[in-house]
């Protein structure tokens, strides 16, 4: 299942428009060239309906908004679902300010999203309206545990049901659901989180393996989801004595690229609830 997902990216090179964080931009795009995607990254208003006509996929990513993104990501999104593409939103920092809150949650009414993938307090805020986050990074108090893994899928799910997304929460433990079925995925490394912008690279990686399977929307975002936390484990064992978070970042991209589809079936660390 997830061999098929990977292969389907490399053969069919999926363009992704990101209108994403700065921050990041520069790992977003290589994480897309080194799964086999193609990255096209446009933020101004003239200019991002015609990037997402071209487009196969388009990553909304809310990390360093402003006055002149905000509008560029209404535009793009509904040019996106006039023609049928696939659309992710990651929410970054919903919770944090309101001007996050506030766009991610106009986002949602005015714009339709294939994938949501954010972490546990950016999601609960979306599904309550509001919140609080600790800055861009999760709070401890939301994090999922082994004790409220029941309890947090049958919420995500019926927030899933609700809006029409595969909802994708990634953490310690990652979940990727529908409004029936969940993958609930222990890949990865806790080091990733000492790297900026690991959860950037995952979306934008998503929107590749959602553009190129678009009949299996919530197996190519799990298989987004369980290639990262592999190469993450790859990377880490690849590490040489004197590397730290910056080498770190290098072999993980490295490890997308050198992924196969045997790999990942191998490697991929789930089960389904």
């Amino acid at each position: 299942m997830f061999k098929e997902c990977l292969e389907n990216v490399k053969k069919n090179q999926p363009l992704v428009h990101n209108i994403t964080n700065y921050v990041t931009v520069n790992d977003v795009a290589n994480v897309l060239l080194a799964c086999g995607g193609s990255p096209i990254m446009s933020d101004d208003q003239e200019d991002v309906e015609d990037i997402t006509s071209i487009c196969g996929g388009l990553n909304i990513n809310i990390g360093t908004l402003n006055r002149n993104t905000i509008p560029s990501m209404f535009l793009a999104g509904k040019k996106a679902n006039s023609l049928g593409h696939k659309v992710l939103l990651d929410p970054v920092g919903a919770g944090a300010s309101g001007l996050r809150t506030r766009t991610a949650n106009d986002l949602l009414k005015e714009v339709r999203f294939d994938v949501i993938r954010g972490n546990i307090s950016e999601i609960r805020t979306l599904i309550d309206g509001s919140g609080t986050t600790k800055g861009v990074d999760a709070d401890l108090a939301d994090a999922v545990t082994e004790e409220n893994l029941e309890e947090t899928v049958a919420k995500l799910k019926a927030f899933s049901k609700s809006i029409g997304s595969v909802i994708a929460v990634t953490g310690a433990i990652d979940l990727v659901t529908n409004a029936e079925k969940c993958f609930v995925i222990r890949n990865g490394r806790p080091e990733m989180g000492r790297i900026t912008g690991t959860g950037c690279q995952l979306s934008g990686l998503m929107t590749a393996y959602i553009t190129a399977n678009p009949a299996n929307v919530l197996e190519a975002a799990a298989a987004a989801v369980c290639l990262m936390g592999l190469a993450g484990e790859i990377g880490y064992d690849n590490l040489q004595p004197g590397e730290g978070n910056s080498t770190y970042r290098n072999r993980i991209i490295d490890a997308i690229y050198n992924m196969d589809g045997e790999t990942l079936e191998k490697g991929a660390n789930y089960m389904v609830l």
